[in-house]
C-alpha cells in the first residue's frame, strides 16, 4: 500500500475517535479516551529511532561487519528499499502531534503533553532527524507535499537541496519557538528537558551543515558555526533501550537464537595493528581463542573475511562476534538494554575539526580532532591515559593538515560504529576511508551503492512524480549520487 493511501487511513482513524461527540458523556469510554493522548505518539515516534540506529544495511555497506552465512546484504542483492513506514509511522505521529497542537479545537486538550509551543518544536526537531535519513538514503523525496492525508495522495517530490535548507530552517524556528512551559512529556530522550532539546537541535543542525560542506558550502559555513556557537550537546545521545522485550536493543534482538554477524576483518584489520582499544568493546573474543577471563584482548580477536566467497565454510569458532556493549555477542551473551548511540560528543568533535580546516570556526583542528578520539574512547570506556598517548603518537594516527581529509574520514568511521547509516552518509561525503567493494557483489556495477533505489509502489501510484524525480537526479539504481556527494 503506498504512503499516500496509508496516511489518509491513519488521519481518518485520528478523525473518527476524536470525532463522536454527537452523544455527550453517554458515548464516552473512559477506558477508551477519544482524545489522542500527544504524549503516547511523541514516545511512539521515538521508539521509531531505534530503527535508524539499529538498522543493518549501512553497517554492512561501511563494512562494520561481515554476514556469517548469508551475504546477499553485503553483495549488495537488494537495489530497492521501501520508505513507506517512515511515512506512516514516526512520521505521521509527528504531523498528528503538529496538528493537534496548532488548531484552534485541539490545541487546550493536547496540553496534556506540554506546551503547544514546546510540543511543536520537539516534533519539528525529530521529523528533521527521519527526514534527514531519509533523504540520505534516497535522495529526492516526498517532502513539503507529504503527510497531507486526502489533500495530496500523489505527491511531488522535492529535490534534496531544498530539503536540506528547508531542514535547517525548521531547527533553527524549532528552537526559537520553544517557551518557558511545561516540557514535553512522553519523552524517552531528555525526560522533557527543553534545554537538552536546544543542543540536540543544534548539533542535528551541526550535521545537517556538515553534509553540505562541499555542496553549498556558504551556507553549510554559516549555519554550522551558527549551530556551534548556539550551543551543541555537552554529553552522548544514547537510546535508552529496557531489560525487556518491548523495547529491547536491535543487536541483541538478532543475536538471540542466531549469529548472523561476525566483526569484519576490514576493521580488526585497521584497529588492531594500531592497538585501538574500542575494538575490544566492538567485538568479542573468537571461541576458539578465548581464555575465559572474562576480558577481551586484541589476541583473542578475528574478523570474519568480508568478501568471503563461501562464509558458512568459517567456523563460528574462529571467528569474533559483536561485542556486548552494542548488545550482541551471540545467544546468552548480549545486553538486553545496551543502550546505542544517536549523536556523539565524538562525532561533533570530529566535525569541529573538519570545520577548523575548511575556515568556518577559529580553534584548532588537531585539538578537536584529539578530543574527538578521546571522547570515542571514553563513550566505549576504554579510556586509559598511557594506552591512549600511546595510541595517539603513531604514525598513522598523528594529525595532519595536509592530510585532514584522510584523517578525519578514518577517525570518524571508527567513531561512529555502529551508525551505520550515518557512517555511510560520511563515507560517501568525505570519500574516506577507502573501501573496496564485496568481491562478490550482486548488482549490477559491482560498486558498494551510494543511495538506494525507490520502493516499486512509488512508480505504480506515484508514477508521474516519481518520473520527475528520476529525470531530475538520476537512474533509480544504487549507483546514481545524490546531491550532496560530489566525492
Amino acid at each position: 500500500m503506498s504512503l499516500i493511501k496509508v496516511s489518509a487511513i491513519a488521519v481518518l482513524i485520528v478523525t473518527l475517535t476524536t470525532g463522536c461527540d454527537d452523544f455527550g458523556n453517554l458515548n464516552v469510554d473512559p477506558n477508551n479516551p477519544s482524545v489522542v493522548k500527544t504524549e503516547l505518539l511523541l514516545t511512539s515516534a521515538q521508539r521509531s529511532m531505534s530503527d535508524v540506529i539499529g538498522a543493518f544495511t549501512g553497517v554492512l555497506y561501511v563494512q562494520y561487519l561481515a554476514e556469517t552465512q548469508y551475504t546477499e546484504d553485503s553483495q549488495y542483492q537488494s537495489t530497492t528499499f521501501d520508505f513507506n513506514a517512515w511515512y506512516t509511522g514516526p512520521l505521521q505521529d509527528l504531523q498528528t502531534i503538529i496538528d493537534l497542537n496548532t488548531n484552534d479545537e485541539t490545541r487546550s486538550d493536547a496540553l496534556s503533553g506540554g506546551s503547544n509551543n514546546n510540543q511543536l518544536a520537539v516534533a519539528r526537531i525529530l521529523r528533521v532527524y527521519f527526514f534527514q535519513m531519509m533523504t540520505d538514503r534516497w535522495g529526492m523525496i516526498p517532502y513539503t507535499a507529504a503527510l497531507q492525508g486526502n489533500a495530496n495522495l500523489s505527491p511531488a517530490y522535492d529535490t534534496q537541496e531544498a530539503i536540506y535548507l528547508d531542514m535547517i530552517n525548521e531547527l533553527k524556528e524549532a528552537v526559537s519557538q520553544m517557551d518557558g512551559g511545561p516540557g514535553v512529556r512522553g519523552d524517552i530522550l531528555f525526560s522533557g528537558d527543553m534545554q537538552q532539546w536546544a543542543r540536540f537541535a543544534n548539533s542535528l543542525r551541526m550535521r545537517v551543515a556538515i553534509r553540505l560542506s562541499d555542496a553549498a558550502p556558504t551556507v553549510a559555513a554559516a549555519e554550522f558555526s551558527n549551530a556551534y556557537n548556539a550551543g551543541m550537546i555537552t554529553e552522548d545521545v544514547m537510546y535508552p533501550y529496557l531489560a525487556e522485550a518491548s523495547n529491547e536493543n536491535p543487536w541483541y534482538n538478532r543475536f538471540r537464537t542466531r549469529t548472523d554477524y561476525a566483526i569484519s576483518d576490514v576493521m580488526t584489520d585497521a584497529l588492531i595493528p594500531l592497538q585501538d582499544y574500542r575494538i575490544t568493546k566492538y567485538a568479542n573474543p573468537a571461541a576458539n581463542l578465548d581464555d575465559g577471563d572474562g576480558t577481551t584482548t586484541f589476541a583473542e580477536i578475528v574478523g570474519m573475511p568480508y568478501g568471503a566467497e563461501n562464509a558458512g565454510d568459517i567456523p563460528n569458532a574462529a571467528i569474533s562476534f559483536p561485542g556486548s556493549a552494542i548488545g550482541a555477542g551471540g545467544p546468552g551473551v548480549g545486553e538486553q538494554d545496551a543502550n546505542l548511540p544517536i549523536i556523539t560528543l565524538a562525532e561533533l568533535h570530529f566535525s569541529l575539526a573538519e570545520a577548523v580546516e575548511r575556515g568556518w570556526v577559529t580553534g584548532s583542528a588537531q585539538q578537536f580532532y584529539n578530543d574527538g578520539i578521546e571522547a570515542s574512547w571514553r563513550q566505549w570506556d576504554v579510556y586509559d591515559d598511557a594506552n591512549l598517548s600511546s595510541y595517539m603518537a603513531q604514525a598513522e594516527v598523528v594529525y595532519s593538515t595536509a592530510q585532514w581529509r584522510e584523517k578525519i574520514g578514518f577517525q570518524k568511521w571508527i567513531a561512529l560504529f555502529p551508525l551505520g547509516y550515518e557512517a555511510w552518509a560520511e563515507w560517501r561525503r568525505l570519500g574516506e576511508p577507502n573501501l573496496d567493494p564485496h568481491p562478490f557483489a550482486l548488482n549490477n556495477s559491482g560498486l558498494i551503492p551510494v543511495r538506494h533505489a525507490y520502493p516499486t509502489t512509488e512508480a505504480q501510484l506515484n508514477e508521474s512524480n516519481y518520473d520527475s524525480a528520476i529525470s531530475s537526479q538520476g537512474p533509480d539504481t544504487g549507483d546514481t549520487r545524490l546531491w550532496w556527494d560530489v566525492n
